[in-house]
């Protein structure tokens, strides 16, 4: 199974969201810098990061390696974290708008909608058994729903879609839970703890580990960054 990618278009992405429940005093914002001067003009609370990067060699060599090192030393994931994993093609970004909203959902005012009724369903579930359900199309019509919002939202991006084009480039998304900043991939093993965090050094600290992201492919430009903020009414 395989979706329309999503574009890495804050405005797009944010009508997605309050399609999908997300109260109207949320939106996504794009990051045009990670230097702190421009950080500063970021909306606060700023409550989850969205990177769009690259999935060159050099990434997946950075995450087997990563891999290999937590398994060995281990890392504190705490028990309400929310994760889930990938296994629908293209479903990244959703995923990724997922992981932000779930993990905030006790600051964000998430109205009764598709995802409301998702993570209701899915809070109980492992990230394996989470990220199957989007395999259940037929059998849930919450699901089918978020799909269809998802399809039709890939649609509006201005990017020329061809559904038979190879995707280089993937999101992720980085949240602050207990204390910790998690980057969430859904197609990796596992989520990945960057150390302490906290809510008022949250952007600076997603800020560096974006920084060390683009380091690995210094060069190719082809990343993108969005915050999740308060919207500015």
């Amino acid at each position: 199974m395989s979706l329309f990618p999503l574009e890495s278009n804050p405005e797009v992405m944010t009508k997605f969201l309050h399609k999908l429940g997300v109260s109207d005093n949320w939106n996504l914002v794009d990051v045009f810098s990670l230097e702190n001067d421009a950080l500063d003009w970021i909306p606060r609370p700023a409550v989850a990061f969205i990177l769009l990067f690259p999935c060159s060699d050099k990434f997946y060599e950075h995450a087997a390696q990563q891999k290999s090192e937590i398994e060995q030393q281990e890392q504190v994931i705490v028990p309400d974290l929310y994760y889930m994993k990938q296994y629908v093609s293209n479903a990244c970004g959703t995923i990724a708008l997922i992981h932000a909203v779930a993990n905030n959902e006790e600051r964000i005012d998430l109205k009764d909608g598709i995802f409301k009724k998702i993570l209701d369903e899915s809070k109980g579930l492992s990230p394996e058994e989470r990220g199957k359900l989007l395999l259940e199309l037929p059998k849930n019509p919450h699901i089918m729903d978020m799909i269809t919002a998802h399809q039709e939202l890939a649609l509006e991006g201005q990017t020329e879609l061809n559904p038979d084009e190879k995707v280089n480039h993937h999101f992720v998304a980085f949240i602050e839970k207990g204390g910790y900043l998690y980057e969430l991939d859904g197609r990796k093993e596992f989520p990945i703890n960057h150390g302490k965090t906290t809510s008022d050094t949250f952007v600076q600290d997603v800020a560096k580990v974006c920084k060390e992201f683009i380091a690995r492919d210094s060069e190719d430009v082809n990343f993108t960054v969005m915050a999740l903020t308060a919207a500015d009414n």
